[in-house]
């Protein structure tokens, strides 16, 4: 009967290979071999004992116990993750992948859990996750807004991502007010003056609870519009951002007889309805009316003609928020991750202007 082959010597066929081994193979001590292995600076040793490590370590397909290495380091090399809703929605893979695109590189593990909206859940998310003793915890949303959140301990660093806290901790927020200002200022280039605006708070202005950067969106339109001593046609104050209130608010303006040659949606939900007002009013985008908008949701590139819309950039925001959890040190500030607007074909020019 023939004998198993492995990678590993006969003998330690079925157990995991240790340091020990790895420094017997590559004939050196175990205190070597950890230098080179954890790429300790000075370790005194030639290149070639370097490269003796390095090449054992991997025909023995070595892996560090985490156990042993937090015990040595103090550091479990993993980071929590806890979010409302974020896995279970359609923007969920790019804010993970910039997660776990820094994580990995920095050779991390994510422990994601999903809390949605109820204080125990995240309560239980957040102590299992101290149990655990993660290196970090970042808070996620979706929706950008002000939450409250349980009491951490001093010495773990926490990350707003798309949020902010009652506590004042470290925040990743998406570049709003330069968003704001650079659609509308793309309408102004283009020589729109009679612009409507579809989507304004119904209250003037927006708490925190509400939302955390939305304020600022509306900032960016307005300082761009005052800029060139512009006032707009027609403001239509919402509460939900759908599709049906952008189809009824465009139909209201036209009824209205409203003289607009341009409409800022404040989301590309509230752009496809107005899309649809237009197309049943025989009305040509942007032929007869221009549009912007924000967010770069899938359907924005889908429209005829595809709708120019700043992108929330979920995936650099979550690569910045790993990189501030992962930081050897913690500046408690907002970092604004800038949303690019994305030309299509909705806007064109009036008055000759190119």
């Amino acid at each position: 009967m023939g004998k198993l082959v492995g990678t590993f010597e006969e003998g330690h066929m079925g157990r995991r290979p240790t340091l020990a081994d790895v420094a017997d193979r590559a004939g050196l001590s175990k205190t070597a071999v950890s230098l080179v292995l954890n790429n300790r600076p000075n370790s005194r040793l030639s290149a070639e004992a370097e490269q003796r490590a390095r090449d054992a370590a991997r025909e023995l397909n070595y892996r560090p116990n985490p156990a042993a290495r937090t015990l040595r380091i103090g550091k479990t090399r993993t980071v929590g993750f806890i979010s409302d809703d974020v896995t279970v929605t359609r923007y969920a893979s790019s804010m993970i992948r910039g997660l776990l695109d820094v994580a990995e590189a920095r050779e991390h593990t994510v422990v994601i859990a999903e809390a949605g909206t109820n204080t125990t859940r995240i309560q239980h998310a957040l102590e299992v996750m101290l149990d655990r003793q993660t290196d970090g915890i970042i808070f996620g949303l979706m929706a950008a807004r002000q939450i409250a959140i349980p009491q951490i301990p001093a010495d773990v660093p926490v990350v707003m991502l798309n949020a902010t806290s009652t506590e004042g901790h470290t925040a990743v927020l998406p570049a709003e007010y330069d968003a704001g200002y650079q659609a509308t200022r793309l309408l102004l280039d283009r020589g729109h003056r009679r612009i409507g605006l579809i989507g304004d708070s119904p209250d003037g202005a927006f708490k925190p609870h509400e939302s955390a950067t939305l304020n600022e969106r509306f900032t960016g339109i307005h300082a761009a519009l005052v800029e060139s001593a512009v006032e707009p046609v027609i403001k239509i104050r919402l509460r939900g951002w759908e599709p049906d209130a952008g189809y009824t608010s465009t139909r209201h303006i036209l009824r209205s007889g409203a003289d607009v040659t341009a409409l800022i949606c404040l989301n590309d939900r509230l752009a496809f309805g107005a899309y649809q007002a237009l197309q049943e009013a025989n009305l040509k985008v942007p032929h007869h009316v221009s549009i912007v908008s924000f967010d770069d949701d899938d359907l924005a590139s889908y429209l005829r003609p595809g709708l120019t819309t700043a992108r929330l950039p979920y995936q650099q925001m979550g690569q910045k928020a790993m990189e501030l959890a992962l930081a050897a040190t913690h500046e408690t500030r907002c970092h604004l991750v800038p949303m690019p607007l994305q030309q299509r074909g909705s806007v064109g020019s009036v008055g000759g202007v190119r």
